[in-house]
């Protein structure tokens, strides 16, 4: 599935957070998998490790990365979630930002009532 499937608006009565990690990860591999292939990098085969691989994912495509998966969250995530200098594997990008899209999903749901 594509990330432009995938990120097609969501109830945003709860947090989405299978979703939005599957996108999230979805972009993220891409990434490195694009990367490796510009600059003829071999990769493992399964996606798992590929999330688990040493690699250098620049900072400013994952800000770009979250502006895609904004739909998904119902709101702008600002850039300032992403850590300065980037991330040493997909893994590690995934385990910092999705406690930080969560609370931003949080603060822009606090006080709406639930159906």
């Amino acid at each position: 599935m594509s990330l432009t499937t995938q990120t097609e608006q969501l109830s945003t009565d709860t947090f989405q957070a299978a979703a939005i990690e599957a996108a999230l990860r979805d972009a993220l591999i891409s990434n490195v998998q694009d990367q490796a292939t510009l600059y003829g990098v071999e990769l493992p085969e399964s996606l798992s490790d590929v999330s688990k691989q040493s690699v250098s994912i620049d900072s400013l495509i994952v800000v770009e990365i979250l502006c895609a998966v904004e739909p998904l969250v119902g709101s702008e995530l600002p850039q300032k979630l992403v850590k300065e200098g980037g991330y040493a594997s997909v893994d590690q990008a995934v385990e910092n930002l999705m406690p930080k899209i969560e609370t931003v999903w949080q603060k822009n749901h606090k006080g709406k009532a639930k159906a």
